[in-house]
């Protein structure tokens, strides 16, 4: 192939003109010549040197070595192994032609020559074949070279390099060799199998199969674990690559080394404090490592959940926990991200396994004798850390403990139980003596006191984890009473976390200022917690609805325009639940009760809207399930490593505190979802039904099959005059309402309507004004239609007579025809009875006329012939011939003539 003449017709085609006169070009062409042509060796190696100069400094030098410069050094490589310093020189040369220019930055629609020449390089698999034949040689540069030059072609042609690779014999296995070569040539190699290894499945088979696991642990240790540099950060991206999308891979590193090599690198070595940015790095790839063992493969993969469970019961016999708490919660000194990533990993390998479920609850750490489990330790960190990021994780880890695990649950619900005075009001720092249960009612009760709500936001997080879906632990937290601040009757908790959601939206910070843009996350995630807590419980139902003010608030919350969308769509499906889940009996505490109230305060439509405004939030629409986190590359461990509150990285375009996040995850959006269609289904239900009335089935208004038009008219009549009695109904049971709402006005007014001021009162009385006046809209509409209906009904009469009258004449008719058909079928059985005698009659006389017509004739032939024989008799006799003897004869020669016949035929 000519690489020359392809290439510079591609320059042609890129700059308009293949025939460049620059010097560059000038300079480029005669170095080659050089190099080609040359008869002095020293010539020859000095005119490569200004090449690799030159080309590693001109962006138009480059372009130049493209058009030209390539079947020149390939030759060299090929034909010249023996000089060692033109076949690095040529090394030298190509690697230049394919490492960018850092200080230049060329316009973005300009080709790169970068990646042309690696285009053209990496087009025939017959130079890869002849680069990795040089990882033979002795010579370090040369090798050392040559995977350098792989490595460029693999960042600028990925796709080709693999393929060419691939379908080289020993191709791998000659880069697997470099493995165990000198370090630095280890290291370059390290790196381009990390490349080569990101996405292409066979090439990983075949990495693993050349015995890839034990080499990269065997650098690992040689390099000190975790506290070694860059290279052990490479070895466990190769090692990550190995396993990310491959169960089978997993399965073979389990059975294979084990995990007890991989568990050592998370060994915190010499002093715990001191984690400089590359230990960081090293410390989250091997969290990542686990994790991938714990995802257990591809989602695609069949076999999938069996690994996965297969994996995490390994890890935890191999006492991964001990680790996993040393790094995420005992070693303060650890960094933000790594102590994060240790808490997933934690819930990732208790999700759905009862075993490691059990071993965690049992778990407990520190040393003697003040040891304490570690669920308390966890939640120690979630109340008191100021890093968002690892308030989540550690939330992460509750919710998992939790889900599908009641008996979880329960024990932990039992630890609920309240300090003496002196402890609840004790600092936060004192809670090492407390219970699970008493430190977490501590955390929710001592942020009023200090001025921020966040601390009891975040306990009642917790507390919605061990609730869900949990109606004995509903029950057991509804009895506990808490103690008033200030002189009065204790009241239950679920009233106090009311208390607190009204007082989120006015609480200042400790600065004064207004921390309701910094604290936004606190409404959200209490309202979280009283769904989860109303959900399918109609004593709590019943608690939230015995202090009257709470649905006066909730109402109002539904329709303030000052509070975010996800607030009134919370306290939408709060005040919902309310409806459905409600089995109370009581006046104004019942179901039908909280549908009016919500009619008149908020009103239907505009409360259904709230349902529809949160589900078109970012919040709602970008809830996904959990998705792996992003691989770790060189690229992105050193920005992930200097994070130190990743909280930041959740926050989406629409400014959305990171912590809603947590609030609003998969499960809980489905769950409101779920919630939201048997809201409006009540509601509507309950609305449209009133104690009183029967709902109308709107099949009413149609005809049904069979039925004639005189009975659907008539029924058309009932079913108005039914609904003009409801709406007179409804109209007398509103009048009644406005009077009783005028007279109960002042100071005669309940305490649910002193509430409302005297501008609400007249909202209510303009909303009666226009139900009574829509009320009257559709009696007028029903009249309208009533007059409609009658107005049909006279056509429909006058149809059926002009019908009836036309079914009269056809009948008539039909029975003429019958008669006339009667008549003529008789006299055509007489006509054909006639003609058949008849018929006969002329066939005999035409018989006997064609009969004696023939006798006739033969009686002339007859008689000729008898002429005939009289003449020959006569003639014979003249002749002295006797006549008669002739005649016998004749007869019998003819009866001889017979027989003789029928002896042949027989």
């Amino acid at each position: 192939m000519d690489l020359v003449a392809k290439y510079q017709g591609a320059l042609g085609r890129v700059f308009g003109n293949e025939n460049s006169g620059s010097s560059e070009d000038s300079y480029v062409e005669r170095l080659l010549d050089r190099i080609s042509n040359g008869v002095l060796a020293e010539d020859r190696r000095a005119a490569m040197l200004e090449l690799q100069s030159v080309v590693s400094e001109s962006h138009d030098g480059k372009m130049a070595f493209g058009a030209m410069g390539f079947p020149v050094i390939l030759s060299v490589l090929k034909e010249e192994r023996d000089d060692v310093e033109m076949v690095r020189g040529a090394l030298e040369t190509l690697v230049s032609a394919l490492s960018p220019i850092d200080h230049v930055k060329g316009p973005p629609n300009v080709v790169q020559p970068t990646l042309m020449n690696s285009d053209l390089l990496s087009r025939e698999v017959d130079n890869i074949s002849l680069l990795l034949s040089l990882l033979s040689e002795e010579d370090f540069y040369v090798r050392y070279y040559t995977l350098q030059l792989l490595t460029a072609l693999l960042t600028n042609s990925p796709q080709r390099l693999q393929e060419a690779i691939l379908s080289i014999p020993r191709g791998i296995t000659r880069l697997m060799d470099m493995l165990m070569d000198r370090e630095v040539i280890r290291n370059e190699a390290l790196l381009l199998l990390t490349y080569l290894t990101r996405e292409a499945e066979e090439i990983q088979k075949i990495v693993v199969f050349e015995g890839a696991f034990e080499k990269i642990f065997s650098i690992i240790k040689e390099e000190g674990g975790s506290e070694g540099g860059v290279v052990v950060q490479d070895c466990l991206e190769l090692l990550n690559n190995l396993l990310r999308n491959s169960a089978s891979n997993q399965v073979l590193l389990r059975e294979t080394m084990g995990f007890d090599q991989l568990l050592s690198i998370l060994k915190l070595r010499g002093t715990t404090y001191r984690f400089s940015q590359q230990k960081t790095i090293n410390l989250l790839s091997v969290l990542d490592t686990i994790n991938l063992l714990i995802m257990g493969g591809p989602e695609t993969d069949p076999g999938r959940d069996s690994n996965k469970l297969t994996s995490k019961t390994v890890l935890v016999q191999k006492r991964v926990l001990d680790h996993l708490f040393m790094v995420g919660v005992e070693s303060q000194w650890a960094p933000v991200p790594v102590r994060c990533t240790a808490l997933h990993c934690i819930g990732d390998l208790i999700a759905n396994h009862p075993k490691n479920l059990e071993e965690l609850a049992s778990k407990r750490l520190g040393e003697e004798p003040d040891l304490e489990p570690a669920l308390n330790s966890v939640l120690r960190i979630l109340l008191r850390t100021s890093s968002k990021q690892e308030f989540m994780a550690a939330d992460y880890l509750f919710k998992n403990f939790c889900q599908q695990n009641p008996d979880g649950q329960t024990m932990l619900a039992s630890t609920l139980i309240l300090q003496p005075q002196s402890m609840i009001h004790a600092p936060v720092e004192e809670d090492i003596n407390m219970s699970f249960g008493s430190m977490l009612l501590h955390g929710l009760t001592t942020g009023e006191n200090e001025g921020d709500l966040e601390t009891c936001s975040r306990a009642a997080s917790v507390l919605s984890h061990v609730i869900k879906g949990n109606n004995q632990c509903k029950e057991k937290v509804l009895r506990i009473e808490l103690e008033a601040p200030t002189l009065g009757e204790p009241e239950p908790l679920l009233h106090r976390m009311v208390k607190y959601l009204a007082l989120a939206s006015s609480m200042k910070s400790k600065d004064g200022k207004s921390s309701t843009s910094e604290n936004v996350f606190v409404q959200p995630i209490i309202l979280k917690l009283l769904i989860i807590w109303l959900s399918d419980c109609p004593n709590a139902v019943q608690c939230f609805l015995d202090s009257r003010p709470h649905l006066t608030y909730l109402l109002e919350l539904v329709s303030n325009p000052t509070t975010t969308v996800s607030v009134r769509g919370l306290a939408a499906v709060l005040l919902g639940e309310c409806v459905i889940y409600n089995k109370s009996n009581a006046s104004g505490k019942d179901a039908f009760s909280i549908v009016d109230a919500i009619s008149q305060k908020v009103g239907l439509t505009s409360y259904f809207l709230k349902f529809d405004e949160m589900q078109k939030s970012s919040l709602f629409t970008s809830a996904k399930p959990f998705l792996p986190r992003k691989p770790l590359t060189r690229s992105t461990a050193a920005s992930m490593a200097e994070i130190e509150d990743g909280g930041n990285e959740s926050s989406d375009q629409n400014n959305e505190h990171p912590m809603l996040t947590s609030v609003f995850d998969s499960p809980f959006v489905y769950f409101l979802k779920r919630l939201e269609a048997d809201i409006r289904e009540k509601i509507v239900e309950a609305y449209s039904s009133p104690k009183s009335q029967v709902t109308v089935v709107p099949a009413e208004l149609e005809q049904r099959s069979g039925e004639k038009d005189v009975d659907y008219i008539k029924r058309l009549k009932t079913f108005v005059d039914k609904q003009c009695h409801e709406i007179q109904d409804l109209l007398s049971r509103n009048a009644t309402l406005a009077e009783d709402l005028a007279k109960t006005g002042g100071n005669n007014s309940s305490p649910l309507e002193r509430k409302v001021s005297g501008g609400s009162d007249r909202v209510q009385l303009e909303t009666l004004r226009r139900d009574l006046q829509e009320a009257s809209q559709r009696i007028e509409m029903l009249k309208a239609e009533k007059t409609k209906a009658e107005s049909e009904t006279s056509t429909y009469k006058n149809l059926a007579g002009k019908t009836e009258s036309d079914l009269k004449s056809l009948s008539d008719a039909y029975n003429c025809l019958e008669q006339a058909n009667f008549r003529l079928e008789k006299e055509v059985k007489a006509l054909k009875s006639g003609d058949i005698e008849a018929l006969k009659e002329e066939a005999r006389e035409e018989a006997l006329k064609e009969s004696e017509a023939e006798l006739n004739d033969l009686l002339v032939c007859l008689g000729q012939e008898q002429s005939k024989v009289d003449k020959l008799s006569n003639r014979l006799r003249e002749l002295g011939e006797d006549v008669d003897k002739l005649l016998e004869d004749i007869g019998d020669d003819a009866g001889a003539d017979d027989a003789d016949e029928d002896d042949e035929e027989d």
